[in-house]
């Protein structure tokens, strides 16, 4: 025994060659999926999609391609088909095997490293479509090119057989078939929704190409598949009137331009509407930069000096008593930013964030020229649009003198708290969830059912305030909002962005929106989701917003008791233990929280263990402003539009 041990210690404290492996091929890929493409949940698993498309679309960017095809099958596999050049096929010289299968099967290689084969380029490190196929338990290519149709078959990124020839064409570009790996992904099902929202999109970025989305899993009743075309012939001018549609405008131009400068495409399309809210989307080479980045620097420089110039020139602000900051030019703005970098630096492989430094003057150069040409020849629309941010600045003060009435009386930046608050004991923000509970009745129960360690509750008074509609100002006139604020921990301002939440002193990592299961619960629930993306939208970006999902029922049959959640989970219950019959069953309907006891909450709706919480998640930021702007405006037609079309999958309780 002692010499066992001694020779396990011995062979502990080795290190040597022996001890380090390599991970050969796509091994690396298998082994640390999340590194390529983000994470293996429902995300990752549509970024597949993305980067298929995404060398399509190269391909389109080149001036090869014109239309590109995706279709879910009805097993969950994906076909993505484009009429481009088609990889090539001939022997790699280097490697000594067909360039198709050197383009699917090793890392960093592609036609993006030679500057002669792409101008620009999404796709740039080299891994995506090696990563799909690494990733996947199956993968087809097809290439249609010099009369042939070349095909090859990969599984879990290895290939089958050789390169081969499978027939001849006319027609060229190239097919790639592909199902994920579902021992990586935790998730294998696509939403059409989303694949739909990406190709939109990408068909607003790149006017004039097509692109379609076919669904053989949904079919209508006469057996045709569910399908969508996307196609734009003004590309970003059309992407801003479709964000817009449901605002009122200020202006009924959008101002477009579209020049290069230092060698780097730039593409603006910008309006103003009557809101208080800024919307700028920023994208790189087809890429959404949801961070930012120096493309997005340049522009606010070159719109805010471009703009105070106009202003002071024309003396409009001679006689106004309030300070302009750089931010009060862009409420009311939405604005689509697309540039095109031939060798873009972002950071990490999820691109988030641009950060090529000679981007910042392209773009604001740019914005400079273009928009001092149209405020000079549209005198009328540049007054309108210096007015809005005159009225801005004013709002901006009369905020920033409400914050401070609110600090003076409870610091909204210091230790008072909310005496409605139930604090957790707890002050490891990671390990704390704050419950917002509709109503004192709700409250109360919440308070004596918790977890007092790491559970606080903030019980709120009625509806809170629409902040779709509100100026800033009176968003901190309402007490209930500053409640929130001050018991998040929540400042306003950041190093870049003086408007944008402050969650370096966030104190819960979980908020969660706890209301009735009625008509007047989901109306609150969507009043805060509203305040939370328009005033507080780091939250929901980094993960930390929730829904609780209370109970419909309790059923009960002798002594046998379940909570249900929904209409099936009901019918089980009652087939199972009633015989079908909901007469033989005892049936509770919940329709508030408040009829609820403690220890019923506790079980259903707050434990970890048993409860059900949906974490909110902005899929689509462009989708995401139009459907908060339709749902929570003023304009009452798309409203009633949307109900109207969304109907039949309402449940509403008589």
């Amino acid at each position: 025994m002692i010499e066992e041990n001694d020779e396990l210690e011995q062979r502990q404290g080795e290190y040597s060659a022996h001890n380090i492996q390599v991970l050969e091929g796509l091994e690396a890929v298998r082994k640390r999926p999340a590194m390529y493409i983000g994470d293996t949940s429902t995300k990752g698993l549509h970024h597949l999609v993305s980067e298929v498309v995404d060398n399509s679309i190269d391909e389109a960017l080149a001036g090869y391609a014109t239309k590109i095809d995706v279709t879910i099958t009805e097993d969950n596999s994906i076909m993505v088909e484009d009429n481009g050049r088609g990889i090539p096929v001939d022997e790699h010289e280097k490697l000594h095997k067909s360039a198709l299968e050197v383009v699917m099967t090793v890392l960093h290689a592609g036609g993006k490293f030679d500057k002669g084969s792409y101008k620009v380029s999404g796709g740039l490190h080299g891994v995506g479509v090696s990563c799909v196929n690494a990733l996947s338990t199956y993968l087809r290519a097809e290439v249609r090119r010099d009369g042939k149709v070349y095909m090859q078959e990969y599984a879990y990124g290895k290939p089958k057989a050789p390169v081969k020839v499978i027939g001849d064409t006319d027609s060229h570009g190239t097919t790639v078939y592909f199902s994920p790996d579902p021992s990586i992904f935790t998730e294998t099902v696509y939403e059409y929704k989303t694949l739909a929202m990406r190709l939109r999109d990408l068909a607003f970025l790149n006017a004039g190409i097509e692109l379609t989305l076919t669904d053989l899993r949904e079919r209508d009743e006469a057996g045709n598949p569910r399908y969508e075309r996307f196609y734009s012939e003004t590309g970003l001018n059309d992407f801003v009137r479709y964000i817009e549609s449901n605002k009122e405008p200020l202006i009924d131009d959008v101002i477009h331009i579209n020049t290069e400068k230092q060698g780097i495409p730039v593409e603006v399309a910008m309006t103003y509407n009557t809101t208080f809210n800024e919307n700028v989307l920023s994208f790189v080479n087809n890429i959404n930069t949801h961070e930012g980045g120096t493309h997005l620097t340049g522009f606010r420089r070159g719109l805010g000096a471009t703009l105070r110039k106009y202003a002071e020139d024309s003396k409009m602000l001679d006689k106004v008593k309030v300070k302009i900051d750089p931010d009060d030019f862009r409420q009311g703005l939405t604005a689509i930013i697309s540039v095109k970098v031939l060798e873009p630096q972002f950071e990490g492989q999820t691109k988030t964030k641009l950060g090529n430094k000679e981007v910042i003057g392209a773009v604001e150069v740019a914005i400079r020229e273009a928009l001092s040409t149209y405020l000079e020849e549209h005198p009328k629309q540049a007054k309108v649009i210096v007015e809005k941010v005159i009225l801005a600045a004013t709002a901006r003060h009369a905020a920033q003198q409400a914050r401070e009435r609110v600090t003076r009386k409870t610091p909204l930046l210091g230790g008072g708290l909310p005496g409605k608050l139930a604090d957790c004991s707890s002050r490891n923000a990671e390990d704390s969830e704050l419950f917002l509970v509709e109503g004192d009745s709700a409250g109360g129960s919440a308070k004596q059912g918790r977890d007092r360690m790491f559970q606080a509750i903030l019980p709120l008074r009625g509806k809170i305030l629409n902040v779709e509609k509100a100026m800033e100002h009176r968003v901190f006139d309402s007490e209930e909002i500053v409640n929130m604020f001050k018991a998040l921990g929540v400042t306003i301002g950041t190093e870049n962005d003086p408007k944008e939440a402050n969650l370096s002193k966030l104190r819960y990592h979980k908020i969660i929106i706890m209301t009735d299961a009625d008509v007047d619960g989901a109306h609150i629930g969507t009043l805060l989701m509203t305040f939370f993306f328009r005033r507080m939208r780091p939250i929901i970006e980094n993960g930390y917003l929730y829904l609780a999902t209370p109970p419909l029922y309790k059923l009960s049959k002798g002594a046998r008791e379940e909570y249900c959640w929904d209409e099936m989970q009901k019918q089980r219950f009652i087939d199972t233990y009633g015989q079908g019959d909901e007469k033989n069953i005892k049936i509770q309907r919940y329709k508030g929280l408040g009829e609820m006891n403690p220890e019923q909450l506790w079980e259903t709706t707050m434990d970890p263990e048993n409860r059900i919480l949906k974490q909110v998640q902005i899929d689509d930021a462009a989708e995401a402003d139009r459907i908060f702007s339709m749902l929570m405006g003023e304009d009452v037609e798309p409203r009633r539009q949307f109900i109207e079309d969304n109907a039949t999958y309402a449940n509403i309780d008589t």
